[in-house]
């Protein structure tokens, strides 16, 4: 009976993540993503190479399923749900609503982050390029006078996704924040939505 490859890779991935997000890469161990996804530990290395390779394979996947998953509103697709061309606060609630259900994915970069913010990273050079290529896409909207020109892309772009995800990495933070007030997960979302709207849309003005 052949030996199913890519089912023993998506085992071994999945596993993977719960691991890594729970101790890190430095923390995390082998022997227990193996145990957790049933396979034998030998596969880790024959297909993956190692403990830092499964990592950086780890966050190449996790990354590529929130990107397809919350695309910029570039354009409308002309459904009557479809956010508008430019609409950076749909895109930060999209963004608060799928880390919310993949809180992995925050702690996994959390963990990069904290390893030493200022060293290459995994795919150091794939990521930069998508990065750029949605800074492009925020300076289109702004010559098209749908996003603010007040700011520069790629800051608009980092203060729409710290928006979104802070309440999520300093939940602590944001509990002694929000003291008195409704810190529900519903108003944290249509508070940042309308935030990041007021800080991108054209003929708002830094002060």
């Amino acid at each position: 009976m052949a030996w199913d490859t890519a089912r023993t890779k998506r085992l071994l991935l999945e596993a993977a993540v719960e691991e890594f997000a729970e101790h890190g890469p430095l923390g995390a161990r082998v022997d227990r993503v193996a145990s957790a996804a049933k396979v034998n530990k030998e596969r880790i290395y024959q297909y993956f190479g190692g403990k830092e390779q499964l990592f950086t394979a780890v966050l190449e996947s996790e990354l590529a399923k929130a990107a397809e998953a919350v695309p910029l509103p570039a354009t409308g697709d002309g459904s009557a749900d479809a956010p508008a061309p430019g609409d950076l606060g749909d895109f930060a609630g999209r963004l608060y609503d799928y880390h919310s259900a993949h809180p992995h994915l925050l702690r996994l970069l959390s963990w990069e982050g904290l390893r030493d913010g200022r060293a290459p990273v995994v795919a150091e050079t794939e990521r930069a390029a998508h990065y750029a290529d949605k800074a492009a896409r925020i300076a289109a909207l702004q010559l098209d006078g749908a996003v603010t020109a007040d700011f520069e892309p790629g800051r608009l772009f980092g203060a729409a996704f710290a928006l979104a995800t802070w309440w999520l990495t300093m939940p602590q933070l944001a509990r002694m924040a929000l003291s008195g007030a409704d810190g529900s997960p519903e108003a944290t979302r249509d508070a940042l939505v309308r935030m990041v709207r007021a800080l991108t849309e054209p003929g708002t003005r830094a002060r």
